[in-house]
């Protein structure tokens, strides 16, 4: 027998471990998007100050490109999603 092996993990302990990581990722997610939130406000502030458009439905569109690409069909979705949270924003969150 070689004793380098480790022995089987127990599936309570496999799942707990898994959700403690996805636990982990989401509030990285979270953090990220608040974060990705704020500078949105910022560039649309700046834009629509400067005589601009609120959005800008071009870059948008390349967004929406870039996450159907990296994620499938869904990321079309997530896409969407995300640039609702960002969309009409001007100012950091409250």
């Amino acid at each position: 027998m070689d004793d380098t092996t480790t022995p089987p993990q127990a599936p309570e302990d496999v799942i707990g471990a898994g959700r403690a990581r996805i636990d982990d990722l989401d509030r990285r997610i979270i953090a990220l998007i608040t974060e990705r939130v704020d500078i949105s406000a910022e560039i649309q502030r700046v834009r629509v100050t400067s005589g601009g458009a609120r959005v800008q439905l071009s870059r948008e569109m390349e967004v929406i490109a870039r996450y159907r690409e990296g994620l499938g069909k869904p990321g079309t979705t997530v896409a969407l999603t995300l640039l609702e949270l960002c969309r009409g924003r001007v100012g950091p969150r409250a």
